[in-house]
C-alpha cells in the first residue's frame, strides 16, 4: 500500500501519509488511490479538485457546505506550509465544537481527510503556500456556509494572531448561530 493512514482523536479525521519514492532525479508519489483510501475507511468518491495560492498570514475558512451538498475534503499543501484545521460541527456529536489542527507542508507531504460534518480552514505559515484539495461534492453556492475563524466557543489556536481574511470570511457567524444541518449519527 503506498499510503500510511493515521486516525486523529476526533473520529473521521484521518492523516494520509504517501510513500515517497525518490532518487537523485527527484521523487514520485501517489496522491490518491481509491482502493487504498477505501481500505482505510474513506469510501466517498472525490469529484472536484480545488487549488489556491496564498501569502503568509492568509486564513481561509472556516468553510462547509450543508446537506444535500455536504463536502468531504482531502487537503494537501503542494508548496510552503499551512496549519490546517477541521472543527466538528455535527450536532449531538461527543466532539461537537472540538477541532484538530495539522501542519501540512511540501516537506512532510501529509494529507488530511476531513469528512462532511466538519468546518474546514487553513492559515498560511510560510511566505506563501499552494494548496490543493479534492472534494466529495461539487461546489454549491446555495449550500455554501461558514463559521467565523475566531469563534470563542471553538477557541482555535491559530499560529498567527492577525490573519489576512476575505470580506466573506470576516462576516461568518459563530458556530452557535451558523446555518448547519449536520447531525451526529451513531453507527448501529
Amino acid at each position: 500500500m503506498p499510503f500510511d493512514f493515521e486516525r486523529l482523536e476526533i473520529p473521521g479525521l484521518i492523516i494520509a501519509r504517501p510513500k515517497v519514492f525518490g532518487d537523485d532525479r527527484g521523487f514520485f508519489l501517489e496522491l490518491y488511490k481509491y482502493s487504498d483510501f477505501s481500505h482505510a475507511g474513506i469510501r466517498e468518491h472525490l469529484v472536484q479538485d480545488n487549488y489556491s495560492k496564498s501569502v503568509r498570514g492568509v486564513l481561509r475558512g472556516l468553510h462547509y457546505q450543508k446537506h444535500p451538498k455536504a463536502q468531504g475534503k482531502l487537503v494537501l499543501c503542494l508548496k510552503g506550509k499551512i496549519f490546517d484545521v477541521a472543527a466538528d460541527i455535527r450536532k449531538d456529536s461527543p466532539f461537537y465544537g472540538k477541532w484538530a489542527g495539522v501542519e501540512l507542508s511540501e516537506d512532510n507531504r501529509l494529507m488530511l481527510y476531513i469528512p462532511a460534518g466538519f468546518a474546514h480552514g487553513f492559515q498560511v505559515i510560510s511566505d506563501s503556500a499552494e494548496v490543493q484539495y479534492k472534494c466529495t461534492e461539487e461546489y454549491s453556492l446555495s449550500d455554501d456556509r461558514g463559521i467565523i475563524w475566531n469563534d470563542p466557543d471553538l477557541n482555535i489556536s491559530w499560529p498567527l494572531s492577525e490573519p489576512l481574511l476575505s470580506t466573506k470570511d470576516q462576516a461568518h457567524p459563530r458556530l452557535r448561530d451558523a446555518d448547519n444541518n449536520f447531525v451526529f449519527m451513531t453507527k448501529a
